[in-house]
């Protein structure tokens, strides 16, 4: 007997941040009501909020719609995809919480303040809204990093604390060959934003590898606030150009497909789903040897990693694939077979509900 048989009359109640985040979390709770869990997807924000919410009423009586939430749908165990005020009235409740972690929260808290936090209201929010995180993280019933990497810098940070790796899956029904967009050839896709320095300022390695690769056209899709400190660097040469960001996942597909070579550079990357897409769509990929790029892809098998700031990593694996259709050819069809045999959302499932099994009905 499987483990999600043995949990089958599970009800989850599911909670999303952003609506950039919706698109996968559909895909996740339609896995599981395959499997007879019966799923409840909310955005966090609509049932529970707090200070520093614009609305003054939010800061008192924020959990009032929760609370009703709670009541009507009686879940037995909720699965949130951020330490929000959502995440800490759902741990109060006492009801199994599992909260899903995609990103390097403390890294990019560091960066917060650095950036961001010259204005004293600004960095009174991001303090308010670490004091949350902090305690979502401690009191969870567990913390659900999206890759190996983070999970080990979780351990570090809470070494009592309950992990299990959670891999987003992908369906790669919706990734297939497309009508091309209008782009020059050969090319090289950037498929990236620019929300935090950290990662953001690996880019402006590609001023050497522009340079010396003149003949190559260099797209980068995505966008941010800072973007305009790499384009205002990378727009001097002829063959750069950025495209802002394009319509999910139908530009999104159409890009891929057009270009010959993905690349992700980054300062920190933790499970892209840019890299797995990138793989679905057949094409060779390059990326930095950061956080938890390597276990989104088979180095030297789908593509290559590079090391962090090496100009001549980059061109000369880009020169390999440019240069050698065939190797470029066998390692985006293996980077699709990866993809579809790891990543796929009846994997995920499974590996999901084993880890969530042992806590029901505590904490």
């Amino acid at each position: 007997m499987l483990y999600f048989e043995l949990i089958v009359n599970l009800k989850l109640l599911i909670a999303y941040g952003s609506r950039g985040k919706l698109f996968h979390l559909q895909e996740f709770a339609e896995a599981l009501e395959s499997e007879n869990i019966r799923v409840k997807l909310v955005k966090d924000t609509d049932y529970s909020n707090g200070f520093p919410s614009k609305k003054i009423t939010d800061w008192f009586f924020g959990d009032k719609k929760f609370k009703k939430l709670i009541k009507e749908f009686k879940p037995d165990a909720i699965f949130a995809d951020r330490q929000s005020h959502f995440a800490l009235h759902a741990i109060q409740t006492k009801i199994p919480t599992f909260i899903l972690l995609r990103g390097h929260y403390w890294q990019e808290y560091f960066w917060g303040m650095k950036t961001m936090g010259n204005n004293l209201k600004t960095r009174a929010v991001i303090w308010f809204r670490n004091r949350i995180a902090e305690k979502v993280f401690k009191d969870a019933t567990a913390i659900l990093p999206i890759c190996k990497y983070l999970e080990e810098v979780v351990k570090e940070r809470y070494p009592k604390q309950n992990t299990g790796v959670f891999l987003e899956g992908i369906n790669s029904s919706r990734w297939h060959h497309v009508e091309k967009m209008e782009l020059k050839n050969p090319s090289v896709g950037l498929l990236q934003d620019a929300n935090w320095w950290g990662k953001t300022k690996e880019l402006l390695v590609l001023e050497k590898v522009l340079e010396r690769l003149p003949d190559v056209n260099f797209y980068w899709v995505g966008d941010g606030q800072y973007r305009k400190k790499i384009t205002n660097r990378l727009e001097k040469f002829n063959n750069f150009e950025w495209l802002g960001r394009l319509e999910y996942p139908n530009d999104v597909r159409k890009f891929l497909e057009t270009i010959d070579v993905y690349a992700l550079i980054t300062g920190m990357d933790l499970a892209p789903l840019t890299l797995k897409e990138a793989q679905l769509m057949e094409k060779p990929v390059i990326a930095t040897d950061v956080g938890g790029d390597k276990e989104m892809m088979r180095d030297g098998q789908t593509g290559y990693l590079v090391r962090e700031g090496n100009a001549e990593d980059i061109i000369d694996r880009i020169k390999e694939f440019l240069e050698n259709k065939e190797v470029a050819r066998n390692m985006g069809m293996k980077g699709a077979e990866f993809v579809k045999e790891e990543f796929n959302w009846e994997h995920v499932t499974k590996n999901f509900l084993k880890i969530i099994k042992p806590h029901l009905g505590t904490k």
